[in-house]
């Protein structure tokens, strides 16, 4: 922790510095948004279950047609197979366009990566060219490498189109190749907080050109204790910067945050804040001991392997090893991979790239490392220990049901729930009943054992 404290930098005054002006604003709204009235605007947002919060927030889109993008961006919006804007973003486009400040709360597996990534690449367009020495003009802040490098992948198939390149910045990976790769200019930068601070302190990722900043998965970096490497980073750019901020969750802290780096925000949301995915099918599964779990998992593992790839959550390192090999001996057809923080990035990298190409059905990981891990065809989540909190659970069953070339692919999640754990099985009876899920009589009477249950 000592390291993190130390890890942040000098205020610059901005005062002194002058900035050259830039554009924010592209959007000008198609004639088809504009016929819309206001009682027709409610109701598609109802419609898409989004809420909005700000002054003048322009009406949601339902057409990539209606953005006004070039046909460039439309050719490789097709080429991905994305052919209509998700709930997110049918009213991020516009507010990002119009170059407002957003803060969007979205469920996993929303489509908020290219929320941001569209208006990012047209805002990035539309600058003058890097001159040599200079940094990037926009920067995506995410919580771990395994995001960071997901997202980049992602901005490289836009930003290539129009001959633009980007950089992944964050811990594991060469710091070397890193410097180098921001040496030669980048116009977007994906990084991880703690490393682009090592990066600026080296004076390879000068600030001044930055117009633009997304924060992804905010409440998950103030989970890690990034809270001080934000607010370090943000007192780098200048003041007068777009930011987007997205997280699937709200909390105090992260509001605290939002007042103070952005300004006259739209905040956007879609669902309830700390909802599960109403698309993904939960099944609690009421044991009465840890011994029990193993048994239940030996009794489901052939079919769950069998109807597709299949992600389980162990509650610490050990037992993410520990439950690894176990399977591998247990169930040698199809031996299933570790991840977690204590392995190298290249480890990492290797058993992501296993489990999303098909040769490891059975990825074993524990909340950190699997955060941001966005494989197509997850069909089953196993929650073999329960998460450490409700918002957690949220993210790690959002591994499936995602957004598919043809739309939305759900999938399952079960979660073992033992007897002893009867304060999450409350709030797991809430989460679920919110999220329109069936809550077995089994895991309602557990839930009764909390003396904070409420019954509804």
């Amino acid at each position: 922790m000592a390291k993190k404290v130390m890890e942040v930098l000098t205020p610059i005054d901005h005062s002194t510095v002058t900035y050259e002006p830039f554009r924010k604003s592209f959007y000008s709204a198609h004639s088809e948004t504009c016929a819309l009235k206001a009682q027709e605007v409610a109701n598609l947002r109802s419609e898409l279950d989004v809420r909005v919060d700000g002054v003048d927030v322009p009406a949601p889109v339902r057409s990539f047609m209606h953005l006004g993008l070039d046909r460039k961006m439309l050719q490789t919006l097709m080429k991905l197979g994305l052919e209509a804007p998700t709930a997110i973003q049918t009213q991020a486009f516009p507010v990002a366009l119009s170059g407002r400040d957003l803060i969007g709360i979205a469920k996993t597996g929303s489509g908020k990566t290219l929320a941001f990534t569209l208006p990012m690449v047209r805002h990035v367009m539309d600058q003058r060219e890097l001159q040599r020495g200079e940094g990037p003009i926009a920067l995506v802040l995410a919580p771990t490498r395994e995001l960071a490098h997901q997202t980049y992948v992602q901005a490289k198939k836009f930003l290539a189109v129009y001959g633009a390149s980007c950089a992944a910045i964050y811990g594991g990976a060469g710091k070397w190749e890193q410097v180098q790769a921001l040496k030669k200019g980048v116009e977007v930068v994906v990084a991880t907080p703690g490393r682009l601070i090592e990066m600026i302190r080296k004076k390879a990722a000068p600030m001044n050109r930055v117009t633009f900043v997304v924060l992804d998965e905010a409440d998950r970096m103030f989970e890690m204790g990034f809270e001080p490497q934000l607010r370090s980073v943000m007192g780098q750019v200048r003041p007068d910067r777009q930011i987007l901020m997205f997280s699937a969750t709200f909390r105090r802290r992260i509001e605290t945050l939002a007042l103070d780096v952005l300004t006259n925000p739209v905040k956007l949301t879609v669902g309830q804040i700390g909802q599960a995915n109403e698309d993904i099918r939960q099944i609690a599964v009421v044991l009465p001991g840890h011994g029990a779990k193993w048994p239940w998992l030996m009794s489901k593992i052939r079919s769950l392997v069998d109807e597709g790839r299949l992600l389980i959550f162990a509650g610490s390192k050990a037992g993410c090893e520990e439950l690894a090999k176990n399977l591998a001996v247990a169930f040698p057809a199809a031996p299933a991979l570790c991840l977690h923080g204590d392995k190298t990035q290249q480890e990492r990298a290797e058993a992501l790239t296993k489990f999303k190409h098909g040769a490891c059905r059975v990825l074993v990981a524990t909340d950190v490392a699997a955060r941001g891990l966005d494989v197509k065809d997850v069909k089953n989540v196993v929650n073999f220990d329960v998460a450490k909190s409700i918002d957690t659970h949220v993210h790690r069953i959002g591994r499936t049901g995602r957004m598919g070339l043809e739309g939305f692919e759900p999938g399952t999640a079960y979660t073992l729930v033992t007897r002893n754990e009867s304060q999450f099985a409350a709030q797991l009876v809430y989460n679920m009943d919110v999220s329109g899920q069936s809550v077995s009589a089994e895991l309602l009477a557990l839930a009764r054992k909390d003396s904070r249950f409420q019954q509804s």
